[in-house]
């Protein structure tokens, strides 16, 4: 994978468990309820989907985590060639360590916020024994099951783009208008559209940016219908989108913000 390329998505929530009843209906994947061995205990399970690969993980937000702040969210690893020149880099910039490298089996990860607040994490993976040429396949632009659009709205645009540009090789070759909320600006990277970055609307809570990514479902208002029948909270849509998907923008139970995307449905 280049640099800059999505490898790995994370939720971070209080209760696992209620997560995988959650997205088990919306989205059709299968959490595990047991953690997988990590060397600092953490209880972080596995995404499966339908077909057998991986979607990302969960990471149950501990005691010492929510006192310091953190919330229920979705976060996304970027690919990076080396975790501390890029944190070094970054910093350089503007931007902020929120958690310092931290090696595990699978690569050395980071969290960082970028110069607006917006956190996000970086890695550098390490291939699975025998396959030196693997790829993650979490992030596909077509197939339901995986994250599809990666959307940040960042209280800086123009910042924001700057910012991507540098330091990930995020290109900006194309842009929606819309009106008084201001230019969609997509993000194109590797021969791949990624998703958009736009201006944080002024009547968004909170000071920083976020990232929302957006899961690709077979049918929009099947996913609707789950959503609301099992806790969550529909913010906007159905609505459709250039090239004839639609989405559903919305939260989980916990407060976690996401999408979904794909065909309308009935």
């Amino acid at each position: 994978m280049s640099t800059g390329s999505f490898i790995w998505y994370e939720l971070m929530t209080h209760d696992p468990d209620a997560a995988a009843r959650f997205y088990g209906a919306v989205v059709g994947w299968k959490i595990s309820d047991a953690p997988a061995p990590m060397p600092n205990g953490a209880d972080y399970r596995m995404i499966m989907r339908g077909d057998g690969g991986s979607a990302g993980g969960v990471l149950r937000l501990s005691q010492d985590m929510l006192r310091n702040g953190a919330q229920p969210c979705w976060l996304g690893y970027l690919h990076v060639a080396d975790v501390n020149a890029s944190i070094q880099a970054m910093v350089a910039d503007g931007a902020r360590v929120v958690m310092p490298g931290m090696d595990l089996p699978v690569g050395r990860i980071a969290m960082v916020a970028d110069p607006m607040g917006t956190p996000f994490y970086v890695m550098t993976p390490i291939p699975p024994p025998g396959k030196p040429n693997a790829k993650s396949d979490v992030f596909d632009v077509k197939e339901p099951q995986r994250i599809r659009w990666n959307e940040l709205a960042s209280p800086d645009l123009a910042r924001a783009r700057t910012f991507y540009a540098k330091h990930f090789h995020f290109q900006f070759n194309d842009v929606m208008p819309m009106g008084p909320m201001g230019d969609y600006c997509f993000i194109d990277h590797d021969g791949v559209r990624l998703g958009a970055i736009m201006q944080k609307p002024a009547e968004s809570p909170g000071p920083t940016g976020a990232w929302l990514f957006y899961f690709g479902v077979p049918s929009v208002a099947e996913a609707e219908r789950a959503i609301t029948a099992n806790g969550g909270k529909v913010l906007q849509g159905p609505h459709e989108v250039p090239g004839g998907d639609w989405i559903v923008v919305a939260t989980d139970p916990a407060g976690a913000a996401f999408g979904v995307v794909g065909p309308k449905g009935e």
